[in-house]
C-alpha cells in the first residue's frame, strides 16, 4: 500500500507519522485489497482536520474529522474509514455470493 501523509500549516512529525500509519493497520487488517492512501492533516484556527482518501479496487472512499485536538481526529477518522471500509467489503462479497445463488437456482 502506497502511503501518503500531507500536513496543511503544520508539520508531520515522525510521531504523527507513526500514530496515522499504525491507526490505518487496523484498517488494512479488515481490508487487503487497499491500492493507496492519501491523509491530509491540517490545522483552522482551533480546529484540527484530518482527511483520508482511500483508493481501493473499483472505489476510492473519503472520510474526514474535526477534533480540538490531532490525536482525536486521527481516531475518530480511522473509526470512521473502518465502518466504511467494513461495509465496502460486505457489499463486495454480497455481490459475488448473490451471482452464484442466481445461476443455482436457475
Amino acid at each position: 500500500m502506497n502511503l501518503n501523509i500531507t500536513g496543511h500549516h503544520m508539520e508531520v512529525t515522525p510521531a504523527i507519522h507513526d500514530y496515522v500509519n499504525a491507526k490505518l493497520d487496523r484498517v488494512i487488517r479488515h481490508f487487503d485489497n487497499v491500492i493507496s492512501a492519501h491523509v491530509i492533516l491540517s490545522v483552522d484556527k482551533l480546529n484540527q482536520k484530518a482527511e483520508i482518501t482511500l483508493h481501493v479496487k473499483g472505489k476510492d472512499i473519503f472520510a474526514d474529522s474535526i477534533e480540538p485536538d490531532l490525536y482525536a481526529a486521527i481516531d475518530t477518522l480511522a473509526d470512521k474509514l473502518d465502518r466504511q471500509v467494513v461495509k465496502y467489503k460486505e457489499k463486495n462479497s454480497n455481490h459475488a455470493h448473490e451471482g452464484h445463488k442466481r445461476k443455482a437456482t436457475e
